[in-house]
């Protein structure tokens, strides 16, 4: 090969190379030399593949992935950020010589690009030590496309603060911050996204624009001018709505605007890899007869659209540009005689037989064979490594990804992967290029006008931060109105005592100032919190009390099928299953809840569990509100456990009479080990022989008389809760001690996010929108959220798109008729499933990835985001398309929710609000509708702390509660405007320190402070040293620090004994003049003249002396 390559040859041809053969070739290659390396693959399942072993086989340094738009020929839409980041970052890399492999597909090979030229002007490099003026860098942003924020969230965004200036590039994971030095760079450094702190440092950055194509406003008229009249109003209709303009990248054709493919970047020393060429060519023609039959389409309806060959260019012209380079193609076997035969064959198939697995080992080892098993994670490897035992011996162990194993015969070598070993499903890495969180200014931030809740007071609205002047000095107040626009001026100490208001939706009503309604609220939700919390904690002590089943310890058939679990568990999944598992080993009756999003993989902690008891020879009954959803569940577990001597019953109504009866004498037998049910499960005639586990999933759905029959059930044996409703980490941490709770956040790997639109009601759009899901073997929901008109809209679908098959589903039909429809429509009868919002929460439908929803803007964010999350649950990328009327008829409350939702198409920041609403209902659902009400009254923050409180005082715990302590300062103590400028970013900083417990947690807002905004003036010093002064004086038993002129005033509570020889150590710790007042209180007075220290950080380091 080596050889082929040094020659003369322009093509060389390759074949017999299977699994990641090719990967490793293209390795070998890459590391012999260093040339820039194009691949190219008819599409991008085989790009994913190549370009992610390549990453374990050479180094994620020197592999780039260029992607195509994933966007059709004249769709008015913008490239997802991370496609754009990925393709600039590669031509980026290509015009800095830095030789990387890129991997890409023909379509991405073939769409236009930004020219080198232009790339090289439009891109900005940021070095340490290098000088560059800070006001001109923020203008070369603007006119990257980037925009000003106060803070830096997402990716595009930048904000300038003094001398710092933070930006998220698209061709970083994470934003950076650059601190200046006057001009010079001192420094440059990522940042999380979600604590806004300092990661780690850097030497340089780029910074690469927004867009592959970036025109001005006038260039953008200038070139409309040129088009008929007709069509350039038709695309000012299109893009007038969007801050960025859609569809540019296939405009631009339209325009005189500089353009290039990716092959115009290659150096002439550069190799080009071609994976099976005649798909290629094949993929190519299509490309084109798709794009041909899309223009003709908006030629007919009289749109401005370049031809196809203006797209594109001409076939024949893109492999003239490629014959300019040595290219491999890599050919089938077959399809060349002249093709260097590499001779890889496929690896055994093996289908989880261990002992299989062992004997070709050996077999290996007897012919000189070096195996290498590369395993997705240390977990796998472990797993691996104990049922091999002995054969163990040898092999060379490798965690890193590999999409396909091969044998080797020609050197000898055997590569296999633990996910072709048992047969798992092969997750793409998929490594999230923009690493996601809920942001600093997530549900907490005050904005003007939020309502708010004051401990003391109740319910206000916040009306933004006031400067005061006492006794001539400066304080900052936060401004609350209550009833009767009275006014609360709440000072920087008290921030803690003041939360945002998250309760029941729409506006709460006004607290009075001084009336007693809030303190009578107060104390009716603290008493009902007891009386639930001590319910609670005596359940929970007396199943810790008494004696329970004790499973034990993990097989090897347990180890077995937890390996062959077709997918990689996430890490949240692992910790679950570990907490079960230890609950079922105890020894006293286990009773966890475990909490995780559909999908998220909590069947799969059920199926663990129930066989962990099944192995001890006990039977399991797994609990379920609907039919359907059993009938997901038994799918699964007979499918998990069909290698295993497990029988796996169904009861339900899909059963017949007779059937019914056959199963439930089984289960008196001990014939039937897992039974999975609805309600018909706790009917009386259902009698077990030997229960040990209970699995009940989403079991706020069952009705009161069954909940008492479960109750009965549950006092006997071990317990797991599934749900999908959220349940908020605070609570859940209030609840410590009252119930085992375990939460699965982690979304399993490969989750695309889910292209969000907002679109005005089209026929075409949903046309197309249905037929491109339709036509990729897909389903499709329809959300008509109105039962009289949805008959009236399936004629309407019928008559726009007669081919496909659509069923109707609303919460008004007969159960029985619902489920069959659900049913019917999981089983793939059904193309199209039009439904109201009722859709199924419980159930997963892989299939389904495009949802559209009829008049969005008459839904809450919470239930918009609920909806949308019905798909996207598999590694295709899923669809939501938002139907609204005309713009100017929406409210600006409608506007505002569907721009958040359309802007955050990743589980990130924007949606904590809406999460926040959810998590609500699932405080309701886990406490009951009576605690949801009081929740709803007085807001979540405030609820949760005195559920803590409740949980801590019955459990005998100390509750820790500094007293207050009065300061007065005769200084200006308050965070100046030129310090940090941003209103929210100042009430943030000072809610921390109002909230701090130890003179640590205040030095760590410090070190943020001085990591975010810079170096503080005097005046934020003086305000760590007096918040510091407070908390020390609490400790110290001081409730009044004065602090006027040069004397210091230290006055000690009552209960606070000072004796001749507390005196004596005060003498020999303060070398200054002393004055002491014994009243009711013991006085404390400093004279601080002779002191040259600041003031305010002399009291601090004198308190902690003392």
């Amino acid at each position: 090969m080596k050889n082929l390559l040094g020659s003369d040859k322009k093509r060389v041809l390759v074949s017999g190379l299977v699994g990641s053969g090719r990967s490793l070739l293209l390795a070998y290659l890459k590391k012999q030399q260093n040339f820039p390396m194009l691949v190219i693959t008819p599409g991008p399942e085989e790009s994913w593949r190549i370009y992610e072993d390549l990453i374990s086989l050479v180094g994620e340094k020197m592999v780039r992935l260029f992607p195509s738009w994933e966007i059709l020929p004249y769709e008015m839409k913008i490239p997802h950020s991370e496609v754009i980041g990925r393709r600039l970052e590669s031509l980026y890399d290509l015009i800095m010589e830095k030789n990387p492999l890129v991997v890409t597909t023909i379509r991405a090979c073939v769409e236009k690009t930004i020219h080198p030229e232009e790339l090289k002007k439009k891109s900005i490099r940021l070095k340490v030590g290098e000088n560059a003026d800070i006001d001109h860098l923020s203008q070369e942003l603007l006119n990257l496309g980037f925009k000003r924020f106060p803070q830096v969230e997402e990716i595009g965004t930048f904000s300038i603060r003094g001398g710092i200036l933070d930006v998220f590039p698209y061709s970083s994971s994470d934003p950076i911050r650059i601190e200046f030095f006057g001009d010079e760079i001192e420094s440059i450094r990522t940042f999380g996204v979600l604590d806004q702190r300092s990661i780690q440092k850097i030497d340089s950055s780029p910074i690469l624009p927004k867009r592959e194509v970036l025109i001005s406003d006038s260039q953008l008229e200038e070139a409309l001018s040129k088009l008929e009249s007709d069509r350039a109003e038709s695309l000012r209709g299109k893009i007038q709505f969007h801050e960025e303009v859609p569809g540019l990248e296939w405009l631009s054709s339209l325009f005189d605007y500089p353009s290039a493919q990716i092959t115009d970047y290659l150096t002439s020393d550069s190799i080009i890899f071609l994976d099976g060429p005649p798909m290629i060519e094949s993929e190519l023609d299509q490309i084109y007869q798709e794009t041909e039959r899309l223009f003709v389409q908006a030629e007919a309806k009289g749109e401005a659209v370049p031809e196809p060959f203006a797209l594109w260019g001409k076939p024949e012209s893109f492999f003239e540009k490629m014959n300019q380079f040595k290219t491999i193609h890599h050919l089938s076997l077959g399809e060349k005689k002249d093709a260097l035969d590499l001779g890889m064959k496929e690896p055994e198939v093996f289908g989880g037989n261990v002992d299989l697995l062992k004997r070709s080992i050996k077999g290996y080892r007897s012919e000189k064979q070096k195996v290498f098993i590369f395993c997705d994670n240390v977990g796998q490897k472990d797993r691996l490594v104990e049922l091999l035992d002995r054969d163990a011996d040898g092999i060379a162990w490798q965690v890193r990804n590999l999409s396909g194993g091969f044998s080797f015969p020609e050197i000898d070598l055997v590569v296999l992967t633990d996910h072709q070993i048992f047969s798992r499903y092969f997750w793409r890495r998929r490594k999230r290029r923009f690493n996601e969180g809920i942001a600093l200014s997530s549900y907490s931030a005050l904005s003007l006008g939020d309502f708010v809740v004051h401990i003391d007071h109740g319910i206000g609205r916040y009306a933004g931060l006031e400067t005061l002047e006492v006794d001539k000095k400066k304080r900052e107040c936060l401004k609350l109105v209550y009833l009767g626009e009275d006014k609360l001026y709440v000072p920087i100490e008290e921030f803690n005592r003041v939360h945002k208001f998250v309760g029941k939706e729409g506006a709460p009503s006004l607290s009075k100032l001084g009336g007693t309604s809030w303190e009578k609220l107060k104390k009716r939700t603290k008493k009902s919190i007891q009386d639930m919390a001590q319910e609670l904690i005596q359940l929970y002590a007396e199943r810790k009390a008494k004696l329970g089943l004790t499973f034990s310890g993990d097989t090897i058939w347990q180890k077995e099928l937890e390996a062959s679990f077709i997918y990689e568990e996430t890490p949240d999944q692992l910790t679950v299953i570990d907490a079960v598992k230890k609950d079922m080993e105890q020894g006293t009756p286990a009773d966890r809840l475990v909490c995780g999003d559909v999908g998220y993989g909590k069947t799969e902690v059920g199926v663990r569990a129930a066989f962990k008891a099944v192995m001890d020879g006990k039977q399991v009954a797994v609990l379920v509100p609907t039919t359907i959803l059993a009938q997901q569940h038994f799918v699964t577990f007979s499918e998990r456990l069909k290698s295993f001597p497990v029988n796996v019953e169904m009861l339900s109504r899909f059963k017949s009479r007779k059937e019914q009866k056959q199963i439930v004498s089984d289960l008196k037998k001990g014939k039937v080990d897992v039974v999975i049910g609805t309600h018909r499960l706790v009917q009386k005639d259902v009698r077990f022989k030997d229960l040990g586990l209970l699995i009940i999933d989403e079991e706020q759905r069952f009705g009161v008389a069954h909940k008492e029959r479960i109750k009965k059930l549950r006092r006997l044996v071990d317990v797991i809760t599934l749900t999908a409703t959220p349940i908020p980490r605070t609570l859940q941490l209030s609840l410590l001690g009252a119930r085992d709770m375990s939460i699965i956040n982690t979304p399993p790997k490969d989750r695309l996010p889910i292209h969000t639109e907002i679109v005005k009601f089209d026929k075409k759009l949903i046309a197309d929108a249905i037929l491109r899901e339709v036509d990729r073997g897909g389903q499709v929901y329809f959300v008509h959220n109105r039962v009289q008109t949805i008959e009236a809209v399936y004629r309407f679908l019928q008559d726009l798109i007669p081919q496909i098959r659509v069923a109707i589903a609303h919460g008004q039909m007969e159960e029985n008729l619902l489920e069959k429809v659900m049913l019917d429509f999981l089983d793939h009868r059904y193309d199209l499933l039009l439904v109201t919002s009722i859709i199924e929460s419980g159930i997963d439908i892989p299939s389904v990835n495009t949802i559209i929803i009829d008049r969005a803007d008459r839904f809450g964010l919470a239930q918009l985001y609920q909806l949308r999350g019905r798909v996207g649950r598999s590694n295709v990328r899923a669809y939501a398309y938002l139907l609204i009327p005309q713009v100017k008829l929406l409210s600006q409350t409608a506007r505002k929710r569907l721009k958040a939702l359309e802007q955050f198409t990743q589980l990130g920041s924007g949606f904590h609000l809406a999460l926040r609403d959810l998590e609500i209902r699932g405080a309701g659902n886990l406490l009951g509708a009576q605690q949801h009400g009081f929740i709803e009254e007085v807001g979540f923050d405030l609820y949760c702390r005195l559920l803590d409180e409740a949980v801590k005082e019955l459990k005998g715990e100390k509750i820790e509660r500094l007293p207050e302590v009065k300061i007065q300062f005769d200084l200006d103590i308050y965070i100046p405007q030129s310090y940090i400028s941003d209103s929210q970013q100042r009430v943030e900083i000072y809610k921390k320190l109002s909230e701090a417990k130890s003179v640590e947690e205040i030095k760590a807002v410090e070190s943020e402070m001085i990591d975010r905004f810079g170096n503080p003036p005097q005046e934020v010093k003086d305000l760590l040293n007096f918040t510091c002064v407070k908390i020390i004086a609490a400790h110290l038993g001081i409730f009044r620090v004065s602090l006027k002129k040069d004397v210091l005033l230290l006055q000690f509570s009552e209960d606070k004994k000072i004796g001749k020889k507390q005196i004596q150590n005060f003498r020999k710790k303060i070398n200054l003049p002393l004055e002491f007042v014994v009243d009711k209180t013991f006085q404390l007075l400093v004279n601080l003249k002779k002191t040259d220290e600041k003031k305010t950080r002399y009291v601090k380091n004198l308190l902690q002396r003392l």
